[in-house]
């Protein structure tokens, strides 16, 4: 029988840089659909949805493990989560990653158990929402229950969009201008971004061999795409990645 999911807490005063006991914080994931609403965090306190801060979380400890009983979401406020799964082989599957803003847990709330493991890949801070509260306050809050319905609905189609036959560039365009936008999206430039996974959990992610990931990088710095320093990438034609890339992310 698998334990239950443990959030790791610290004081909240570490995170308070980011937001303050009104406001939330800027890479939030469900400010937006509270702030429409005309909800700020004492009226969610009111309303006994508390916002707590998690973390931080250090490289290689798990935000949850599969079986883990599901109670509550999560959305990542600074660094990286890779979602996985390992088959009765014990062969790892990467199911996600993770950027600022985004949510953890929502393919929980089908089976009342995380069908997946949540790893932190650099240090990671998170804030954490009891699920229950915070479906029964979209039971009032229309745009809060759409954001929901968007954010299950944005996880299926990523999990969907390496599924097809496509090329290993195709696939690692899709990838980078993937992670550009979602960056952008929050605020962060859509140019200058850090791979905070490793090549091999790239590779695994889409379905291509380490080598080829690798070797993919390469000509992409050769044919002028892109220019990468260990970890640290800087997109100098962003057009010829879109192209590249037109036919994963169907644009």
């Amino acid at each position: 029988m698998s334990s239950p999911v443990v959030f790791p807490r610290t004081d909240a005063t570490i995170l308070s840089d980011d937001g303050d006991s009104l406001t939330f914080c800027s890479t939030c994931a469900f400010s937006q659909a509270c702030l429409s609403e005309g909800m700020d965090k004492r009226a969610l306190m009111d309303l006994h949805v508390l916002v707590e801060h998690v973390g931080p979380l250090q490289p290689g400890e798990h935000v949850f493990r599969e079986g883990d009983s599901f109670s509550a979401i999560a959305a990542v406020r600074a660094g990286t989560v890779k979602t996985y799964q390992v088959d009765r082989d014990g062969h790892e599957q990467v199911l996600g990653f993770h950027l600022p803003g985004e949510v953890i847990g929502l393919n929980a709330i089908h089976g009342d158990r995380y069908p997946c493991n949540a790893i932190a890949l650099d240090t990671v801070m998170l804030c954490r929402f009891s699920f229950p509260k915070i479906a029964l306050l979209a039971t009032r809050l229309p745009n809060l229950q759409q954001h929901l319905f968007r954010l299950m609905s944005h996880d299926i189609g990523v999990a969907s969009l390496f599924a097809r036959d496509n090329s290993a560039d195709e696939r690692m365009a899709a990838f980078l201008i993937g992670l550009s936008r979602r960056l952008a999206a929050r605020g962060y430039s859509s140019r200058r971004f850090q791979l905070t996974m490793s090549r091999t959990d790239i590779a695994n992610y889409l379905r291509q061999a380490p080598e080829t990931v690798s070797r993919v990088l390469r000509r992409f710095e050769r044919e002028g795409l892109v220019h990468i320093k260990q970890r640290d990438v800087e997109v100098l034609d962003m057009d010829r990645l879109h192209e590249l890339a037109a036919t994963v992310l169907r644009d």
